[in-house]
């Protein structure tokens, strides 16, 4: 039977009770989000892949001397390994030559010495007397061998951002984080090409590279794997003039899946010096024990004595 007088009842009994908890329970605030007063310039897709073809086409090698930085993680243990100003010495030639190698401090003796041609690398290691040898594009992650895992190809795609063809790339607007005249954290819009590939399992997302709307240079570059993870994430927050080519003055190459991160701070930069094959030649040390990642068991290791027999 309906009640219209119950009905009010309830009604006026809701309103009672909420009204005095209305101010703890239902609270409306005013979110304080600040954006970077910094003149901004405008950009079409097509300008921004237009300047990365044309620093591509600029650059057809470097040669650099590095003071490198890089960490470890080893997630068994929680530990992060640091190593600190290590001098090192970078060495780019195009479409796919890479050398590069380290010196351990204060001595510097060769800590590392790693050459790539682009399908295969080497990777000399003094400390421990290995001699390391692979497949570039191969994957063959192994979490115990971590400076193992540290492939040439991931510097050089860090270092030398390669053309993106016409039909590859789609824009988009957003904002990044960055410092305001007081140090305070504010948003800034920015661009992103949103770099697209066909692979064997259909397209994907390759490549992210984003661009400061002050300046229209690219401060970031995330590259993906097929299965849509971040596999290298590289910083871009410093540019200088190097004979009339702006270039970053300081890298930071993150893996996100093998724990390590790298920065390279330029200490000194030629670009487009003529390098020869000898410059990329890395000979097998005697007696040094050679580890095969395209063979990652344990039987592939084996001393250059061994090999000979």
């Amino acid at each position: 039977m309906y009640r219209p007088h119950l009905r009010l009842f309830f009604v006026l009994f809701l309103s009672a009770a909420t009204v005095p908890l209305s101010g703890c329970l239902f609270r409306t605030r005013t979110v304080d989000r600040q954006f970077s007063d910094r003149p901004l310039q405008t950009a079409t897709q097509q300008q921004l892949i237009e300047y990365v073809n044309a620093q591509a086409a600029k650059i057809q090698s470097m040669l650099a001397t590095v003071d490198i930085d890089a960490s470890s993680g080893d997630p068994k243990n929680g530990r992060i390994t640091d190593y600190k100003e290590i001098r090192g010495y970078v060495l780019a030639r195009k479409p796919a030559m890479l050398r590069m190698k380290g010196l351990m401090p204060v001595v510097r003796n060769t800590a590392f010495d790693m050459v790539s041609d682009g399908q295969k690398f080497k990777l000399w290691i003094p400390p421990q007397n290995k001699f390391v040898v692979g497949s570039d594009n191969a994957d063959h992650y192994q979490p115990d061998r971590r400076l193992e895992n540290m492939r040439p190809q991931y510097i050089y795609d860090a270092l030398l951002l390669p053309e993106i063809g016409q039909d590859e790339a789609v824009l988009d607007n957003g904002f990044e984080t960055v410092l305001d005249s007081r140090k305070h954290r504010v948003e800034q819009p920015n661009y992103s090409l949103l770099v697209i590939r066909n692979g064997p399992q259909g397209w994907f997302l390759s490549r992210k590279i984003e661009f400061s709307r002050t300046d229209l240079r690219p401060y970031r570059q995330r590259i993906y794997d097929q299965q849509g993870n971040v596999a290298t994430d590289v910083h871009y927050p410093d540019y200088k003039d190097y004979d009339g080519i702006k270039f970053p003055s300081i890298i930071q190459i993150e893996r996100p899946r093998e724990n390590y991160d790298l920065t390279l701070n330029m200490i000194k930069l030629e670009i487009n010096k003529a390098l020869t094959d000898d410059q990329f030649a890395l000979e097998q040390p005697p007696g040094a024990e050679v580890v095969n990642l395209d063979q990652p068991d344990s039987s592939a290791s084996k001393t250059a004595e061994s090999q000979g027999k």
